[in-house]
């Protein structure tokens, strides 16, 4: 297959791409490296894989055939859709148009990278994708809420009224090497705290919780959900819930730091809790993680410690 790949420059969708390529199909990658970064594909250049600079709040343009579009260009940090407000929403709203427009005119097949953000602070848990969320369109983290909930019903527009055959993957907290060391996320910035050991900063009181899963478990069901006979959206994660104290705790033990806990105020919004509810993805796909969290975390850890060396 021909496959274009939104965002292709940032750490899912490297990891995405380099599957696809793995599985023999043709990768071009899109992305205008506002928060990726060209050293996350370099590795793939002499492979059948080819990338085009490029905003996708513009139309895009891409000769030849097509058979299936990955939109996953979108800031995707607290940091990066904090400093990028604007932008998030444009690549939410706009850029969601222009890579279904794209999958209209070559007659492919098409995937959202959603979000568990999309449940906001939840008073559901765990999170099922019947559940319509929390969210305070108007507060900071609004931007990329917003903005995902909007690529979401604009997805199912043109799969209702268009006929496109279109994929909704909603990812919770994912994590492995390609992250950025000041990604401003939990794992990445725990890690690169600790293995400078440096105090470890908890936002709120540290009993918060989230659901980590690695970069290959997220990846092997996004495969599974592009050949899968599906429209509705699709709970992807790992459904073991640690609190933040915890997962920082376990960072520190595992890279052997002498870092202390820290505590700061919670931001704005920030959710409580997040754990999916993965019983879609386990009857529609047949997946489930397989990963072991020390096991994710220790490769995650050997990449950031060579980030760091280098």
């Amino acid at each position: 297959m021909r496959i274009v790949v939104t965002g292709a420059a940032g750490f899912i969708g490297s990891h995405l791409s380099e599957a696809l390529l793995d599985r023999g199909h043709y990768v071009i990658g899109v992305d205008n490296l506002r928060t990726g970064d060209i050293a996350n594909i370099a590795h793939l250049r002499d492979r059948d894989f080819e990338f085009i600079r490029h905003d996708v709040t513009r139309h895009i343009d891409i000769e030849g055939d097509v058979d299936f579009v990955f939109h996953w260009a979108s800031p995707a940090s607290p940091i990066d859709y904090l400093e990028l407000p604007i932008q998030t929403l444009k690549v939410g709203s706009l850029g969601t148009h222009n890579a279904l427009g794209l999958a209209l005119a070559k007659h492919a097949g098409f995937m959202l990278a959603s979000t568990s953000e999309v449940y906001g602070d939840p008073l559901e848990h765990p999170q099922k994708e019947t559940y319509w969320g929390n969210v305070n369109p108007i507060g900071p983290r609004g931007v990329y809420d917003e903005a995902k909930r909007f690529a979401e019903a604009i997805t199912l527009a043109y799969h209702r009224y268009h006929g496109v055959d279109t994929k909704i993957v909603r990812i919770f907290n994912t994590y492995g090497p390609r992250m950025r060391l000041h990604d401003g996320r939990a794992v990445p910035a725990f890690m690169s705290q600790a293995l400078r050991n440096e105090d470890v900063t908890i936002f709120g009181d540290g009993t918060q919780t989230r659901s980590f899963c690695y970069v290959s478990d997220l990846v092997d069901g996004l495969l599974r959900l592009m050949a899968a006979n599906t429209s509705d959206p699709v709970n992807i994660g790992n459904p073991r819930e640690l609190t933040i104290a915890e997962i920082a705790t376990t960072i520190i033990k595992l890279v052997g730091s002498t870092s202390r806990l820290v505590y700061k105020p919670l931001p704005v919004d920030d959710p409580k809790q997040r754990r999916p509810d993965i019983t879609r993805a386990r009857t529609l796909l047949d997946w489930a993680p397989k990963v072991d969290l020390e096991e994710g975390l220790m490769k995650t850890v050997d990449y950031f410690r060579k980030k760091l060396d280098g």
